[in-house]
């Protein structure tokens, strides 16, 4: 799994028990989600269509530096699956995983729309095959 976005834990993503808000958490994965399926699908219009149970295995606090990895698990005709697990940067301790976040692919008009893709691509990749 790669971790491409870190995250620093400052006063305002707590909650009242002085750790990270599993709300502010549960943003940042979606955002996170959503920036992978697009550049994976190669399309700005994605959707979150599905996300599994959530466990919570560890909490963070203020301070910490967390990070966020996503994974592709599987490619649908106009979805994308993914697992996400989430860490603490320094320990390495395991904050969050979600085994499940189906991301879909829209058209224009807000409709699903098959994508083509069928594995991983990855930018430099693209890049590299247009020279």
């Amino acid at each position: 799994m790669n971790y491409h976005t870190r995250k620093w834990v400052k006063p305002e993503d707590l909650n009242p028990n002085h750790s990270l808000f599993g709300g502010r958490l549960l943003q940042w994965i979606d955002e996170e989600a959503a920036l992978y399926a697009i550049i994976q699908l190669e399309n700005t219009k994605v959707v979150t269509k599905f996300i599994s149970e959530i466990n919570f295995v560890s909490s963070a606090k203020q301070g910490d530096i967390i990070e966020i990895g996503i994974e592709a698990t599987h490619f649908g005709s106009s979805s994308v699956t993914l697992r996400c697990d989430v860490r603490n940067k320094m320990t390495h301790q395991t904050i969050i995983t979600v085994e499940k976040i189906v991301m879909v692919n829209l058209d224009a008009e807000g409709t699903p729309s098959p994508h083509g893709k069928t594995q991983i691509e990855f930018v430099k990749n693209r890049l590299n095959s247009g020279l």
